[in-house]
């Protein structure tokens, strides 16, 4: 009953594990057997909400560049299949219309995110699950049913506690490994796949997902976006070559060449374990996607509640005579939070472009001096205003990038490592400190929108993010169709699915301005 937790180690030599015995296995017996399990009412709710949150963010991001490019490739396959591109009428190859739609979720890093050992944004899963779903026809419950699979196993193998979890950017491994697995195990359930199958679907997928994390290194350009995209496809290319009985390379996790000898901890310590936590999903309902958080900001999820204390600290701050902040007044800032906080976004990354205003948005949206800095300047965090400033604005932000800095502090990292849900927090506390020498102090433990926030989301949060993100684009009839037919998808069935798009019947989608290989001639 409940959940079994599978301990996860490299073979001494090949062919010493059983495959009953191997992570991949355990995870195809899960999509397989959830086949034929009623979905939870809880979990169903949430899928749909998260359908609708990536339309919002993959039409928010429509005419940024990489996506434009990402789309325009499937214009050269349009008519092929029957998977729909946001913004786009008609029908497009599942390959081109996952791949297009993964980079435009992606792009603006507004998308849902789970952290425990891993990072991740599961919902990278939904693009390739509602494509091949369209593609294949099948029934609205079984869409459903593929996302919260992949949502199953792609937060299992992120970590639910207890020491579980399996890290890669620990070894600088991108976390597409486990979108991979996930997919290919959501797919395999919705299309009714057999375990077999669905096992050298995952090692198919999960083997050919192995990236470096030097996308966010140096000057950060669209591989950062195109990684979903990237592992949609391969996924769907893996449980293809499943379904005709082709067998892929295992055992993909404990292999004497394989991730975790290779690639994981493994590399230097044969004896290296990882434990994975999985659902018994014939005695117990796959509740996983509840444990994600969704994203209120268009930022880095670590900044979320570190947004949310600036704008409510900025409350408290004295003002200029137009009536905004009077940020000359401010003689410093300090964020005392986690390591990673600290590390990645904070001063501690050592990254010049961190704190300079002209730097490119991915490197602005994981700047947290960036996000402290902007709100206290404007008031809010929007995912376009927030971006975009005035030579004068740059020149006050810049300078108060320069006094903001952050500091790690235990209490914050213990809460960020906490294997309890209920306990874990990625926020800090914040001392702003006025030439007057008066100090303004406040701390804030999960962004608002967490399930454990202050206000968590519901359904009309994700309609209002809907509303503002396709605003110029998308008409309210049209918005008002498309949130009705996701709120009733488990009625739709066949060519019904391709009615779950959202079309751009407003402003326009632009085109890329050159030619590549697979733009149309």
């Amino acid at each position: 009953m409940g959940t079994t937790i599978h301990t996860v180690r490299s073979e001494n030599q090949s062919g010493d594990l059983a495959r009953q015995d191997q992570l991949a296995w355990k995870l195809a017996e899960l999509a397989t057997q959830a086949r034929f399990q009623p979905l939870d009412a809880d979990s169903v709710e949430m899928a749909k909400n998260r359908i609708i949150d990536n339309a919002a963010i993959a039409l928010g991001a429509a005419n940024e560049r990489a996506v434009v490019v990402a789309r325009g490739e499937g214009r050269l396959v349009a008519g092929a299949g029957s998977a729909t591109i946001w913004g786009l009428e008609g029908g497009y190859h599942p390959l081109a219309a996952a791949f297009a739609n993964a980079v435009a979720v992606r792009f603006l890093d507004n998308d849902d995110t789970y952290l425990a050992a891993e990072y991740s944004h599961p919902d990278d899963n939904i693009s390739p699950v509602m494509a091949v779903a369209q593609h294949a026809g099948v029934s609205g419950d079984d869409l459903l049913r593929g996302i919260i699979v992949a949502y199953e196993v792609h937060v299992a193998l992120v970590g639910t506690g207890n020491g579980t979890g399996i890290c890669l950017h620990k070894h600088k491994v991108d976390h597409m490994t486990h979108i991979a697995a996930g997919t290919a195990a959501g797919i395999s359930s919705m299309l009714g796949l057999s375990t077999e199958q669905a096992y050298h679907a995952i090692n198919f997928a999960v083997h050919n997902a192995i990236s470096s994390r030097q996308s966010r290194k140096g000057d950060i350009g669209a591989q950062k976006e195109f990684v979903p995209g990237f592992s949609a496809e391969i996924a769907i290319k893996a449980v293809h070559h499943a379904m005709h009985n082709l067998k892929g390379p295992n055992p993909v996790y404990e292999g004497v060449d394989s991730i975790i000898r290779r690639f994981l901890d493994g590399r230097d310590n044969p004896e290296a374990e990882y434990k994975v936590e999985l659902n018994d999903v014939a005695s117990a309902p796959m509740r996983n996607i509840l444990k994600t958080y969704p994203k209120q900001h268009a930022f880095e999820y670590q900044g979320q509640a570190i947004i949310d204390l600036a704008l409510q600290m900025r409350e408290q701050l004295p003002r200029d005579a137009e009536g905004g902040v009077d940020m000359a007044q401010i003689e410093k800032i300090v964020l005392k939070t986690s390591h990673h906080t600290h590390h990645v976004i904070g001063t501690d990354a050592n990254d010049p472009q961190k704190i300079d205003p002209d730097s490119p948005r991915g490197t602005l949206d994981h700047s947290i001096m960036f996000a402290i800095a902007r709100c206290i300047q404007t008031g809010e965090f929007h995912k376009d205003r927030s971006y975009v400033m005035t030579q004068g604005e740059k020149d006050a932000l810049r300078a108060l990038m320069l006094k903001t800095e952050t500091e790690f502090d235990q209490h914050w990292e213990d809460l960020y490592h906490d294997q309890d849900p209920n306990v874990q927090a990625y926020g800090g506390r914040m001392i702003i400190t006025l030439n007057n020498g008066e100090t303004i102090t406040d701390e804030k433990t999960r962004a608002n929108a967490h399930p454990g926030g202050d206000t968590p989301w519901q359904r009309p949060e994700y309609i209002a993010k809907l509303e503002d993100y396709t605003s110029g684009l998308v008409s309210d009839a049209e918005r008002n169709r498309f949130v009705k037919q996701v709120s009733n998808i488990e009625e739709l069935s066949g060519e019904q699915l391709m009615k779950v798009n959202l079309i751009v019947d407003q402003g326009d989608l632009i085109t890329p301005e050159t030619n590549g290989l697979l733009d149309p001639q």
